[in-house]
């Protein structure tokens, strides 16, 4: 099975010190004095001065950026800052979890840094958290846009997640998105 990014964010922050002399303390030091602010400034930064490679540049710039705390270490902070800058639409996404569950109860909800993950075996589904309302990602393939399932413009899950419907309120969790929900994990899962 696939490592979590808790497992490779984790393995990454013990490797720190014999793959490149310096803890992660000292790391935060050096980005806090390298005069550089940008996110992707920063990365191209430790790749060329550091030799860095992609994924453990933006590891490490994604801990400095979040005051030096581990960004994976916690599924329940990445939860909580889906909601952080709404927190009026925690309980919307209470009630759409609690009707997806009532569905399907072998569904696992995973909070990553950006969105929420629907899954079985794979993920199927995603949420993104925006203001006044939930963007509900899911994988349909071909299936033609309309007014119910608009293109996906959600921010985190793979390219795959195609379409998504936007609750904005309880009505919105309907019958019918649950019949699009089966369908994504049957065309997933199957």
């Amino acid at each position: 099975m696939a490592k979590t990014s808790q497992e490779i964010e984790k393995e990454f922050i013990e490797n720190l010190k014999p793959s490149t002399g310096n803890d992660l303390k000292s790391w935060l030091s050096i980005l806090k004095n390298c005069g550089i602010d940008k996110r992707n400034d920063i990365i191209k930064w430790l790749k060329e001065t550091h030799n860095f490679g992609h994924m453990n540049a933006s590891l490490l710039v994604g801990i400095f950026k979040n005051n030096g705390m581990p960004v994976y270490a916690s599924e329940q902070n990445l939860l909580g800052n889906q909601f952080e800058k709404y927190p009026d639409m925690k309980p919307l996404y209470e009630e759409l979890k609690s009707a997806i569950l009532n569905w399907d109860k072998s569904v696992e909800f995973i909070a990553k840094k950006t969105y929420i993950s629907i899954t079985k075996k794979r993920e199927f589904a995603a949420i993104n958290v925006r203001k006044g309302e939930l963007r509900m990602g899911m994988d349909l393939g071909e299936l033609p846009f309309d007014d119910f399932l608009q293109k996906s413009k959600l921010t985190g899950p793979m390219p795959r997640i195609s379409h998504m419907a936007v609750i904005s309120n309880k009505k919105d969790i309907t019958n019918k998105l649950l019949q699009f929900l089966d369908t994504a994990n049957k065309r997933v899962n199957s």
